[in-house]
């Protein structure tokens, strides 16, 4: 292709600027020089006048009244002609600055047009020269690919010439097909598959197993092509939870399923999804009115303490440090803990007695303390629109005291009273930490730094908690060697009584609680 060869010329433009310029500036320099000439004329008149004046007056001793007014009539009258000349000099001088303003306008706008001129040019010599290196590089390529093309031929060709000779009369395989063992994942989904064994594996029974896949089924199944087979439904569920029992490396867990490395990962993502959009809203929900007065119920036969509709925990799941904003994610105080950089991000729980969770907010960095946490979450909303109101949840320490959390009592010396309150609350509290200790122990992949990236890693969190729900509601229990210690860092909050309502309930309670002998004496 032939480039143009008409490259603007940057001289020609700017010697034209230059031709636009002396004629204003000639015609500036007249103006100027006329209007100084006028007023050098009218000041000598004006001169001469006066001095007239100051000679007549000299001698106006001995002269009449007549000969007074003769000069100052002359007087008036240059003045009154001074006056006209100056509003004709104002005028013409108006007009000359208009004519100069004109002229300058016109000629910024031959030179704006000038410029535009130019740039446009240029631009256009530019596009064609890289339209020119696209097409230069798509012809490299076409040709590249027919040279790749025409080698795999041969090799077919030659290939197929010696199964030929060699009498082989059965299918070729595919090209694209690889050969991978499933060995492992076919004897597990065999019906005669030990109980416990599948159990150890998967963190739930068959019959659980079975039940999830069912429920999934609509939403994840494929259909079979021409080209493949689909991968069932029961492999599918299989996958993404051995990879969140497990947390095994994806290269690991393609080889025990037979499946490659990024169909595993997108299988992963695939079901996690599903198990948020469809499982979520049926497994994890608030409780209705009859399920809250079941639940204020179980709370007081374990505390005493009453109208108790959750207990709330805030746990770190450790990540791998992100691209971005990456002083939000680091967390301080298990760094300190642990002499290691550590970075997380917080799961917020909200449970029932049974350990089951009716409220989860996910994905909030680890720097963030634990009253920040709640503030940032929906439940936090709910709770300011009057969801809570006349209930309590009750928090750790790392929470504010409010209107509708209930948190221990936090002070440095703390009555009897105080003391026993705190033992009853930490009943309670007991009861959201082991779930949350029962989830990371069910789910390893918790427990560890995790290949999926930040932005997927709520839906996976997300699908563990459903899972756990599902587990907890069916009865499944966890093996005792998989229990784990859960430590997680509290601060007290800057501000740990939002309202002065609360304390004084509070205390109400804590004197009730010890009054009708539901206190303990373990803090004795």
């Amino acid at each position: 292709m032939k480039l143009s060869s008409s490259l603007p010329n940057s001289e020609h433009y700017f010697s034209f600027f230059n031709t636009l310029l002396p004629s204003s500036f000639s015609q500036m320099n007249e103006s100027n020089t006329m209007r100084k000439r006028q007023s050098k004329d009218r000041q000598e008149s004006y001169e001469d006048d006066t001095n007239s004046f100051e000679e007549d007056s000299n001698n106006g001793g001995s002269s009449s009244n007549k000969k007074r007014r003769k000069p100052l009539k002359g007087i008036i009258t240059s003045l009154m002609l001074l006056n006209e000349q100056e509003k004709r000099d104002q005028e013409e001088q108006n007009k000359a600055s208009s004519e100069e303003k004109q002229s300058l306008e016109e000629n910024h706008k031959k030179k704006a047009r000038t410029m535009v001129e130019y740039y446009s040019n240029l631009q256009d010599y530019s596009t064609e020269i890289e339209e020119t290196e696209r097409i230069k590089r798509k012809k490299s390529r076409a040709v590249a690919a027919a040279v790749a093309i025409s080698a795999a031929s041969n090799g077919l060709a030659s290939k197929g010439s010696g199964d030929a000779k060699q009498g082989t009369g059965g299918q070729h395989r595919r090209l694209w097909v690889k050969d991978r063992d499933k060995k492992w994942w076919d004897e597990c989904n065999h019906p005669d598959y030990p109980e416990e064994e599948f159990k150890e594996a998967f963190r739930m029974s068959k019959a659980t197993f079975d039940m999830i896949c069912d429920e999934l089924h609509s939403f994840i199944a494929k259909e079979d092509t021409t080209l493949r087979n689909a991968i069932p439904v029961k492999q599918r569920v299989a996958v993404c939870i051995w990879r969140l029992a497990t947390g095994e490396p994806l290269r690991l867990l393609s080889r025990r399923f037979g499946l490659g490395i990024s169909t595993c990962h997108k299988l992963v993502l695939e079901v996690c999804s599903a198990i948020r959009n469809v499982l979520m809203p049926k497994y994890l929900q608030w409780p209705d009115e009859d399920s809250l007065k079941k639940i204020k119920n179980d709370f007081e036969s374990i505390s005493g303490i009453p109208n108790v509709v959750g207990s709330m925990y805030t746990t770190h799941i450790p990540i791998i440090a992100p691209k971005i904003s990456v002083a939000a994610y680091f967390n301080k105080r298990h760094t300190e803990r642990n002499q290691k950089t550590s970075y997380s991000i917080t799961v917020q729980g909200v449970v029932d007695p049974k350990g089951v969770f009716t409220d989860v907010c996910i994905g909030w960095p680890g720097s963030m303390p634990d009253d920040q946490v709640l503030e940032k979450s929906a439940l936090y909303q709910r709770a300011n629109g009057g969801l809570l109101d006349d209930v309590w949840i009750v928090g750790s320490s790392g929470c504010p005291l409010m209107d509708w959390v209930l948190v221990p009592y936090t002070q440095q010396h703390l009555t009897w009273t105080q003391h026993a309150f705190n033992e009853k609350i930490g009943e309670i509290q007991k009861v959201a930490k082991d779930a949350f200790a029962r989830l990371k122990g069910r789910w390893s992949c918790l427990q560890k730094r995790t290949e999926v990236k930040l932005q997927d890693l709520p839906v996976v969190l997300g699908a563990c908690c459903v899972l756990h729900n599902i587990c907890e509601m069916r009865e499944e229990e966890l093996d005792p060697k998989l229990n784990i210690e859960l430590v997680d860092d509290e601060t007290v909050p800057e501000v740990a009584i939002r309202s002065v309502n609360s304390m004084k309930a509070r205390d109400a309670i804590a004197h009730n609680l010890l009054h009708h002998c539901h206190a303990g004496t373990g803090f004795l």
